[in-house]
């Protein structure tokens, strides 16, 4: 068909070049009022993760990964499409999809485990997760001579694994089988593990720098910790006495999100994570109610919390904080994920696991996000402002690229070890 002459269509793109359209837009997000501006983000954040998964789907790789690409694409970094100021806010949405994703966890957690399974799990979580730790720490302390308050903070972070993007690899692909109880068992575990160990590194930190040993400083986070275990226990007792089958579809989903609302403040006031208390809340409550509807009701409500979870990741991404971590946060990105590695595979050799889950366990232990970042912040605040800033970098740009990169070598692993049933990889495909 042939353009009309009078049209100058050439022009008219290169004059919206000049303009700096994208520019354009986004002062026009900045000037509206926050509601508008609350609105409008929201759908760039959705309509951003959906045409972004399109293209990342066609060359298979996991919608988390797409996730996290738009939100690098639509924010700072990128298009700059979404404000900063609004970004900052937006913690709220990653304590709601955390305590999701928490509660979710706990109906793996069944009952009628034997305590040699149970015996397993520990033995697993503490080799893979106490090993990263270990070697982080020395590799800060003997290759690059860095104090050692630096390097019992980082090593500390080093043993915690992220679930979120875990699991949504495993539902995207309906992974099933012993390898993904055993697996999500795991990353439940590597937080209690990491809050644990952080706060006896905290202690260290603090009696060396006032010369004394404060036992104030281990027993505070393990008491809030445990105090919150006992929020989820007796949470879960309330949900099994008013959510019940006579109530309505509706109402049985209202009552348990507004349930873990209530955890997810109670944490956030006492700037504890949510995920121990949910995690908690729903292993009580499927053990002694077996409600297997309520937790699909859940996942059928959760995808547009946690996609925005997962671009709101990405939208935080900070090219520059790459350059500034440096060969020390290369460092620790590898030896992490050689730590891990090494710790699932000798300890499931150890107990003569199934080969292809000891082969493949380590693959799946790479994401780490959520947990680390905030402890990467307590850490940025006790050490010297320089060594601070060094170590919350690097904890945010390796962060960022555990999530982009786990959830393809999670998949990998659920392949190999058989979780994953071919005809949904085709149905995917």
């Amino acid at each position: 068909i042939k353009r009309p002459s009078c049209i100058p269509w050439r022009y008219a793109v290169y004059l919206l070049i000049d303009m700096n359209i994208l520019d354009f837009i986004y002062n026009i997000v900045a000037d509206l009022d926050l509601p508008t501006t609350i609105l409008i983000s929201f759908a760039l954040i959705l309509i951003s993760g959906f045409f972004v998964t399109r293209f990342t789907k066609k060359i298979q790789l996991p919608k988390v990964s797409g996730y996290i690409l738009a939100g690098i694409i639509i924010g700072p970094s990128g298009l700059h499409l979404i404000h900063r100021r609004f970004i900052i806010n937006l913690d709220v949405i990653s304590i709601i999809a955390l305590s999701f994703i928490a509660f979710d966890m706990g109906r793996y957690f069944k009952h009628s485990n034997d305590k040699k399974e149970i015996r397993n799990i520990v033995f697993i979580t503490l080799c893979e997760s106490l090993l990263a730790g270990l070697l982080v720490t020395l590799s800060m302390l003997f290759v690059f001579k860095m104090e050692l308050s630096f390097s019992f903070l980082l090593g500390a972070i080093a043993t915690a694994t992220a679930p979120a993007s875990t699991i949504m690899t495993i539902k995207e692909y309906n992974g099933k089988g012993h390898f993904v109880d055993l697996l999500l068992r795991i990353t439940a575990f590597d937080d209690v593990v990491c809050l644990f160990v952080f706060s006896i590194m905290v202690a260290v930190v603090n009696a060396q720098e006032s010369n004394g040993f404060n036992i104030t400083s281990i027993i505070k986070p393990i008491g809030l910790n445990a105090a919150v275990l006992i929020l989820g226990y007796f949470t879960a007792l309330c949900m099994e006495f008013m959510i019940t089958e006579k109530r309505s579809f509706d109402n049985r989903l209202i009552l348990a999100v507004a349930f873990l609302f209530f955890i997810s403040g109670v944490c956030s006031y006492y700037k504890v994570s949510p995920l121990l208390a949910c995690m908690v809340c729903g292993a009580v409550y499927y053990n002694r109610t077996n409600d297997k509807k309520l937790f699909e009701q859940m996942n059928s409500f959760s995808p547009p919390v946690m996609s925005s979870f997962f671009i709101i990741s990405g939208m935080n991404m900070d090219l520059s904080i790459i350059v500034t971590a440096g060969i020390i946060g290369v460092a620790y990105f590898v030896i992490r994920i050689i730590g891990k590695y090494i710790g699932a595979f000798a300890s499931c050799k150890m107990l003569s696991i199934d080969k292809k889950i000891t082969n493949n366990m380590g693959f799946a232990l790479m994401p780490q996000a959520g947990v680390a970042i905030g402890l990467a912040f307590m850490g940025k605040m006790l050490l010297p402002e320089k060594e601070g800033l060094i170590l919350f970098n690097i904890i945010l740009a390796s962060s960022v690229l555990y999530e982009l990169l786990g959830p393809v070598t999670a998949k990998i692993a659920l392949i190999r070890a058989g979780a994953i049933d071919p005809k949904q990889l085709k149905k995917k495909a």
